[in-house]
């Protein structure tokens, strides 16, 4: 017995000690909860709907769980036994079927008001987002445009205004998310769907396809930049213009190489005969918050890390690696690149 006594006490001394390491360290799971790709961490109107509803959720599933479990505490530690069948049964059926019937259908009927927001009708200025293999084809159509301002791989967005964005996908299901901003969308090939987000707020937030798409799908990412109005259309204009072309140096010969080695066969930058409509736009794409969807940032040596080894950091990409430049070659191309802005 006093074994049993000493085992037991050094149990109920660990729990003891580590009840404190527990609540000392809640606030690292807590900090999870921020941060520019989280959903509670809100930036837009459809994202604090959403938010709202999970936390009311979170709620409500904390009552039913505190309330069920204590009504079997109660009926079985407490007064065992001592309630007739009458009283018991009524309770059981109660807390067991009615209050979740209640409260779930409330909770869906709620969760379903929230559609109608997210499929409402933009301000003026339209987005359109393809899902490509594993990149995204981005298109703006301001209002009365005639012609989209095409680009890739980052939204850009100006706050207070309601955006609509009008999604596709090439040949597999994609899906589009920015969980700062609103829920999520699929994207179907040979299919267009729709979605609206309104942003509160400035600042950068990622982007990510959320249905699994192939072999780089957990590289197929974006950056969301959302702007002031008058800084969106004065960014919107240049980026509408043709690329400025170097002058002189490592990133003239750079230029050179593009043409050369058919890149411009699956490019376009505007300005240049490369007109390619396979890859991503790249007219402005020194210009960029990241390279490659969301892999990597953008400078002269990421460029020539991406050119030279692309099918390594990106799994069955169709662009393939020109790991057979010479590294005075991949830095010129690379200084060309990272001159378009």
């Amino acid at each position: 017995m006093g074994a049993r006594s000493g085992e037991y006490g050094s149990l109920r001394r660990v729990d003891g000690i580590g009840a404190p390491f527990f609540v000392l360290g809640l606030p690292l799971f807590l900090s999870a909860c921020s941060g520019r790709q989280s959903a509670l961490d809100v930036a837009g109107e459809d994202a604090a709907a959403i938010s709202l509803l999970f936390w009311v959720m979170f709620g409500a599933a904390c009552l039913l769980w505190v309330a069920m479990n204590g009504l079997f505490f109660f009926l079985s530690r407490i007064r065992p036994g001592q309630f007739p069948d009458r009283y018991v049964q009524p309770l059981l059926i109660g807390g067991g079927i009615l209050l979740p019937t209640v409260l779930l259908a409330a909770l869906l009927v709620w969760g379903l008001g929230l559609l109608p927001d997210q499929r409402a009708p933009g301000d003026g200025l339209r987005i359109k987002v393809t899902g490509e293999q594993w990149w995204w084809r981005v298109e703006y159509w301001p209002e009365g445009a005639e012609a989209p301002v095409v680009t890739a791989n980052e939204i850009r967005m100006p706050v207070g205004e309601r955006v609509e964005f009008l999604l596709g996908a090439d040949k597999v299901i994609h899906s589009f998310w920015i969980p700062a901003l609103g829920g999520k969308m699929d994207m179907f090939p040979g299919r267009e769907t729709r979605v609206s987000l309104r942003a509160e707020r400035t600042g950068v937030f990622r982007g990510q396809c959320a249905e699994f798409c192939g072999a780089s799908h957990a590289w197929m990412a974006f950056e969301t930049v959302v702007m002031e109005p008058d800084t969106f259309d004065a960014w919107l204009e240049a980026e509408a213009g043709d690329a400025l072309m170097p002058v002189e140096g490592a990133a003239t010969r750079g230029a050179a190489l593009f043409l050369s080695q058919g890149c411009g066969a699956c490019h376009t930058i505007r300005g240049t005969e490369a007109v390619g409509q396979v890859g991503p736009d790249l007219t402005h794409v020194g210009g960029r918050l990241s390279l490659g969807a969301g892999r990597m940032g953008v400078s002269t040596a990421g460029f020539t890390r991406w050119i030279g080894h692309t099918e390594a950091l990106k799994p069955e990409v169709q662009m393939p690696s020109y790991d057979f430049l010479s590294t005075e070659e991949l830095d010129d191309l690379a200084q060309y690149l990272v001159g378009l802005k």
